[in-house]
């Protein structure tokens, strides 16, 4: 019979022997749930802090103000201010990382969608955003109290180099992505179908994935012109 004549490819034999390790390795993803958790519990923690604080420096604006001894254009005011503004940008980067993390390993989330969240690279990128805000009110900080001016033109000059370079990262890292879109646009959307719906962990290359799959081979060493991709004069 036909049947019993078929034989199996040896990476097919090699897959389902090692179908349940793989299983195995790609549950492993749930041990970001450490991570998603902890992370979260720090975001919440700096939120519940950066509203304390606000509480605290306006009920100590108000005072000054009513008691006259601060005024609204105070400079200790402002930077207490600024100081409540890079608590709850803190906040929110930790914020970001855990429901990213979440939406990445463990289940997808409409809220990462809406803000745009879908890969690492997405993530990273939100990241470095709200890390170049911080940055840049921290140098207002300093910008705005000017006790040494040299040191705080020097401290400018190098957090603007950082900005450049973490500006440089993301646009590397979006070309980057962009490139993986144009190459393979449904295979990360077909993964995370697969991984979060179906609970399947392995991963099938198909054809039209493989650079170059394709295009049209011309065999060589045929009998007629067609095979040969040449045309009989």
């Amino acid at each position: 019979m036909l049947g019993t004549n078929h034989k199996v490819h040896p990476a097919e034999e090699a897959s389902v022997s090692l179908a349940p390790l793989g299983r195995a390795l790609g549950h492993t993803r749930f041990v970001v749930l450490v991570a998603v958790v902890a992370v979260m519990l720090v975001a919440l923690s700096l939120f519940v802090l950066g509203a304390w604080q606000a509480l605290v420096s306006v009920g100590r604006a108000w005072s000054g103000t009513m008691a006259g001894t601060t005024g609204v254009n105070s400079v200790n005011l402002t930077v207490e201010f600024l100081e409540t503004v890079s608590i709850m940008l803190k906040a929110v980067v930790f914020y970001l990382i855990s429901i990213g993390l979440y939406s990445l390993f463990i289940a997808p989330l409409n809220v990462t969608v809406a803000l745009g969240v879908e890969t690492l690279t997405d993530l990273e990128s939100k990241v470095l955003s709200v890390v170049v805000v911080i940055m840049g009110t921290t140098f207002l900080e300093h910008f705005i109290q000017w006790k040494e001016p040299l040191e705080t033109l020097q401290f400018g000059a190098a957090m603007a180099l950082v900005v450049a370079a973490l500006v440089f990262f993301q646009w590397f890292s979006h070309r980057a992505k962009e490139d993986q879109k144009a190459h393979s646009p449904d295979t990360q959307a077909r993964a995370q179908r697969e991984m979060f719906y179906t609970d399947r962990e392995h991963h099938e290359i198909k054809p039209d994935e493989v650079k170059g799959a394709a295009r049209p081979q011309r065999v060589h060493g045929g009998k007629d012109g067609d095979e040969k991709g040449e045309a009989s004069p």
